[in-house]
C-alpha cells in the first residue's frame, strides 16, 4: 500500500525558505509605460554616440562656454555701432546689483532735459530718492492688497501671488510716474547711494519677512472680525516699521535741500533751499502726463488695439494708475514708428521694456535674433514664436533700459529702422562704454514695451485708454516686472 504524502505548508511570511529548497523566482515589477527603461536609456546613448556632429559639439562645450561656441562671427562682423540718427553724448549709470533698472530708465530719460536746462553734461537724479519711496509706497501698496483678498483662502491663486511677490524691486513705466508725481526728484548728492541701494537681496529678505507677517496679521485680525479702524492701525503700525527699516538701509529721504551748482561754462548758479516736489517741477522737461504705454502681446487672449491693467499691480495707493498699469496692446510697427520718430523727429530717447537676456552677448553689447546657433550645437529647433513663448512662460519683460539711437535705411520714401542704440544701466565695463546695439531683429521679437509722447502714437490707440480695461490676471507674463 502506497503511503500517502501530504504536501509542506507554506511558509509564514517573511520565515526562511526550508533548507534544500529552490529560491523563489523574483516577480518581474511592473512597467509603467512613462518610465525610460533600460532599453530605451540604451537607444539614446547609442544614438547620440553615432552622430558625430553631437559628438563634436561635446567636445567642444565640456572645455568652451556655450555661447563662445554657438556665437555666429558672421551675425557680429556685420554689426556694426554708427547711427543714423543718435542722442547721446553722456556716460552712462549703474544699478549695480539692484533690480532698479526701470528707475535708473526713468530717470535718465528725464536727465537729458534737466542736463539741458542746467547746462551740464553729468548730472544724475538719485535713484536711491526714487527707490525709497516706491518701496515705501509699494509696502502699503501690498497691506491694502492684503486687506481686499482677506475673505480668501491661503490656497487661493491671487492671495498666493501676492505673498509670493510682496515687494520686488523691479517696476513698470506707469509706477515710475506715480512716484516722481507724488515724491517728485533730489539731486544725487540730496540723497546718495547706500551699500543696500546698490546691493538690495539682504535687505529685500528682511522687508519680506515683514510684510509677509504683516499680511499673516492683518488675515488674522480680519478672519475674527476686525472692523476697518482696527485693520488701518494695525496697516499704520507696519507701514511705520516699514519706514524705519528702509531708512537704516538707504538714509532718510530729504524734504527739502539747498542747490547750486557751476555749469559747463564755469558759471555759478544757485537755487537756495527747495522741496523735491519743486526740483521736479523747475528740472523735469517733460509733461508725464503726455507719455502712454504700448506693448507688443501678440497672443489671441490679447485683443489689439485695447487697453489692458493686471490686476493688483502697482505701487501708490490713490495714484495716476492706483488700478494697476495702464497700457494699449500695439503692433510691433507701431510700436517701431513710434519709437524711431521720438528719436528722430522729437529728439527724445525712449524708456523701454524687453527680455534682456535672450541672444545677448554681454561684453560686445549686443543683440541679434539669430545671434547664437544653438541649434547647430544642439541639432534641436526652437520652433515657438513670440505669443507661444509667452504662452508657455519662456518669455517676459525682464529688463527696462532706454532707446538712444536709431540707424535707418530709406526704402520708398520712408526710414526703416536697421539697428537701436541703447543706454543700458549695467554700468561701462561691456558694449561701447555701456552702450548696447539692437539689430532690428531682436526688437521684433523681445522688445514688450515703450512710453512715448501721445503725439506718435495713432489717435486711435490714445483714443483706447478713455475704455474699460482689459483686466489681466495677478500672474499674466504682462504683468512682470522690468
Amino acid at each position: 500500500m502506497t503511503p500517502i504524502r501530504t504536501p509542506p505548508a507554506a511558509p509564514a511570511p517573511g520565515a526562511p525558505a526550508p533548507v534544500g529548497s529552490a529560491p523563489a523566482k523574483p516577480a518581474t515589477p511592473a512597467v509603467d509605460p512613462g518610465s525610460l527603461t533600460p532599453d530605451r536609456i540604451a537607444e539614446l546613448n547609442a544614438a547620440f554616440t553615432a552622430d558625430p556632429e553631437r559628438v563634436r559639439m561635446q567636445n567642444a562645450v565640456t572645455r568652451t562656454a556655450i555661447d563662445d561656441v554657438a556665437l555666429r562671427r558672421d551675425v557680429v562682423t556685420t554689426t556694426d555701432h554708427t547711427f543714423r540718427h543718435r542722442l547721446d553724448d553722456w556716460a552712462v549709470t549703474s544699478q549695480k546689483k539692484s533690480g532698479r533698472c526701470w528707475v535708473f530708465a526713468g530717470l535718465n530719460l528725464l536727465r537729458v532735459g534737466a542736463m539741458q536746462k542746467m547746462k551740464l553734461k553729468d548730472f544724475q537724479f538719485s535713484q536711491n530718492h526714487t527707490f525709497f519711496w516706491d518701496k515705501l509706497e509699494r509696502a502699503n501698496y501690498f497691506f491694502e492688497q492684503v486687506l481686499a483678498t482677506a475673505d480668501r483662502d491661503l490656497g487661493d491663486r491671487t492671495v498666493a501671488y501676492l505673498l509670493d511677490h510682496p515687494l520686488d524691486d523691479g517696476g513698470q513705466w506707469n509706477m515710475f510716474v506715480n512716484v516722481v508725481k507724488k515724491h517728485g526728484l533730489v539731486p544725487m548728492a540730496a540723497m546718495p547711494e547706500t551699500e543696500s541701494s546698490s546691493n538690495t537681496p539682504r535687505m529685500n529678505a528682511n522687508l519680506k519677512t515683514l510684510l509677509r507677517e504683516g499680511a499673516a496679521g492683518l488675515r488674522d485680525l480680519a478672519a475674527a472680525g476686525a472692523v476697518r479702524e482696527a485693520l488701518d492701525a494695525r496697516k499704520q503700525a507696519l507701514v511705520e516699521s516699514v519706514y524705519r527699516v528702509l531708512a537704516i538701509h538707504l538714509g532718510t529721504p530729504p524734504t527739502s535741500f539747498d542747490w547750486r551748482w557751476r555749469d559747463d561754462e564755469k558759471v555759478f548758479h544757485a537755487d537756495g533751499t527747495t522741496t523735491p516736489q519743486q526740483f521736479a517741477e523747475r528740472y523735469v522737461a517733460v509733461n508725464l502726463d503726455d507719455y502712454v504705454c504700448l506693448v507688443h502681446d501678440p497672443r489671441d487672449t490679447s485683443p489689439a488695439g485695447r487697453c489692458f491693467t493686471v490686476a493688483h499691480l502697482g505701487n501708490v495707493v490713490g495714484g495716476d494708475f492706483d488700478g494697476g498699469v495702464r497700457y494699449v496692446n500695439a503692433g510691433i510697427d507701431a510700436i517701431k514708428d513710434a519709437t524711431r520718430r521720438s528719436i528722430a523727429e522729437r529728439g527724445e530717447p525712449v524708456w523701454m521694456g524687453c527680455d534682456v537676456g535672450k541672444m545677448m552677448h554681454r561684453e560686445l553689447g549686443l543683440w541679434d535674433a539669430e545671434l547664437f546657433d544653438y541649434a547647430g550645437v544642439y541639432g534641436v529647433e526652437s520652433v515657438h514664436d513670440k505669443a507661444q513663448r509667452l504662452a508657455y512662460h519662456q518669455t517676459l519683460m525682464t529688463h527696462a533700459m532706454m532707446f538712444t539711437g536709431v540707424d535707418t535705411d530709406a526704402v520708398d520714401g520712408t526710414d526703416v529702422p536697421r539697428r537701436w542704440r541703447v543706454e543700458n544701466s549695467w554700468g561701462d565695463e561691456n558694449g561701447v562704454k555701456g552702450f548696447y546695439t539692437m539689430n532690428d531683429n531682436w526688437f521684433d521679437e523681445h522688445v514688450f514695451e515703450v512710453a512715448v509722447h501721445r503725439s506718435l502714437v495713432p489717435d486711435a490707440l490714445v483714443a483706447a485708454l478713455d475704455e474699460s480695461p482689459v483686466v489681466l490676471p495677478a500672474w499674466d507674463p504682462m504683468g512682470s516686472l522690468a
